[in-house]
């Protein structure tokens, strides 16, 4: 499977969301802090946005969301 990491102008479209409003749910575990592309550059995997996304369009509550970001995250460390 294939990743691509979107940058934050993908992101805010994808999501519908603010940059201040992004990082805002970040600071409160409900969207995945994003990974460095080196530099100054993050990004966020595609398909962690997907399932957020799909998570919210579900209607699930805050708890369950920070409960598939601390998965998602996880997953990421696992990998490496």
């Amino acid at each position: 499977m294939t990743h691509t990491i979107l940058r934050l102008p993908a992101v805010k479209a994808a999501t519908g969301l603010s940059r201040s409003t992004l990082y805002l749910r970040i600071a409160n575990g409900v969207f995945p802090h994003p990974v460095s592309l080196g530099g100054r550059a993050v990004g966020w995997p595609s398909h962690e946005v997907a399932s957020l996304n799909a998570a919210r369009i579900a209607g699930r509550p805050d708890g369950e969301i920070r409960a598939l970001v601390a998965e998602l995250e996880a997953a990421r460390l696992a990998t490496k």
